[in-house]
Formats: C-alpha cells, sequence, structure tokens
C-alpha cells in the first residue's frame, strides 16, 4: 500500500478531489500554507494500493495545471520600504508536488 501527499494550489484543489472521487479514490484534504509565494495551497492525501499510483499520479497530473501568474515582490528586508516600489513579476504558479511513501500498516475504526 501506498500514501501519495499531493501539495497542489488551492485552485486546483476541488477539481482534483472531484476528479478523485470519481475514480472512488478517497482523499483527506489538509489547508496548508507556504511556498515561494507563501500563499494557501492543498495538500491532499491518498491512499491506494501499489498498482493504482500511475492511475492517482496521471489523474493529479490533468488537474493541476501550471499557469503565469503576475505577482509583486516582497520589499527588500532592511531597506527603505517607503522608496521602494515594486514590479510586478511573471511566475510559474499551479502544478503538484507529489510524495509517494510506503504504508506498513492500515487501520480504519
Amino acid at each position: 500500500m501506498k500514501l501519495v501527499l499531493a501539495i497542489i494550489q488551492d485552485k486546483d484543489s476541488n477539481r482534483l478531489t472531484d476528479a478523485l472521487g470519481d475514480q472512488n479514490y478517497k482523499t483527506t484534504k489538509l489547508s496548508t500554507t507556504g511556498g515561494f509565494l507563501k500563499a494557501g495551497n492543498t495538500t491532499l492525501m491518498v491512499g491506494c494500493e501499489d498498482d493504482q499510483v500511475d492511475d492517482v499520479m496521471d489523474i493529479i497530473k490533468d488537474n493541476c495545471s501550471q499557469r503565469n501568474q503576475m505577482v509583486a515582490p516582497i520589499s527588500p528586508m532592511g531597506g527603505n520600504a517607503d522608496s521602494y516600489i515594486p514590479n510586478p513579476v511573471k511566475v510559474e504558479v499551479g502544478g503538484a508536488t507529489v510524495f509517494v511513501l510506503p504504508v506498513d500498516s492500515f487501520f480504519k475504526f
């Protein structure tokens, strides 16, 4: 058995959980924060059999698109923030960071 941890952008979470549910994969959704933009994201935990990992990965890949977004950079530390006028920067957001972990045992009470 495997535990798939997928860290995705909030905008992709509903679409992905629906797609996984359509294929009868049960998920646990955690609200998390982090990454380059310090923005909210979602971590999904999916338990599956070893031979289902590729199917779960395909569903994640199909539903978590990467896209470009304009963001204002964070003001420099220690500098005078009054004179700092940030120019928006285009960054790539979205996609998924996925970890696949072995599960020694599983219990449901």
